[in-house]
């Protein structure tokens, strides 16, 4: 890969608390990675559609609220359109057996409130199989 690796950060549903968000996505972009920035409140097929634009290769999800339970539906989403390559990963509030639903619909990694950003952005990089030079 001889590009930065791209990420799309965004909200689905109707949680519009994005400070979070907003902060792992300056995380991401401060450790040379190319970000895409959404506003809250995304539809399933905007995000899709924004990927199919993009060709990111992370799309990172914040749920503060119960919005992470219509991520299975983005999931199956981006199947139907060819794009269940591409890696999710989930931050926020999610409870424990909602974390295994998730993994189970194909989400790669969620992150609970106290991960260090380090931590968010290496897991990035190890699951892209790269490390950005800093």
């Amino acid at each position: 890969m001889n590009r930065p690796i791209k990420v799309l950060v965004t909200k689905i549903g109707l949680d519009g608390h994005d400070r979070g968000a907003r902060v792992v996505a300056s995380a991401f972009r401060n450790a040379g990675m190319e970000v895409i920035y959404t506003s809250p409140w995304q539809r399933i097929e905007d995000v899709v559609n924004i990927i199919l634009q993009e060709d990111a290769d992370i799309i990172a999800i914040s749920s503060l609220a119960y919005d992470h339970l219509i991520i299975p539906k983005l999931m199956d989403a981006l199947k139907e359109v060819g794009l269940e390559d591409k890696k999710v990963i989930v931050g926020g509030i999610v409870p424990d057996e909602d974390e295994e639903m998730l993994l189970k619909a194909g989400v790669e990694k969620v992150f609970h409130p106290g991960e260090t950003l380090d931590s968010i952005v290496s897991s990035v990089e190890e699951m892209m199989g790269k490390t950005i030079e800093k």
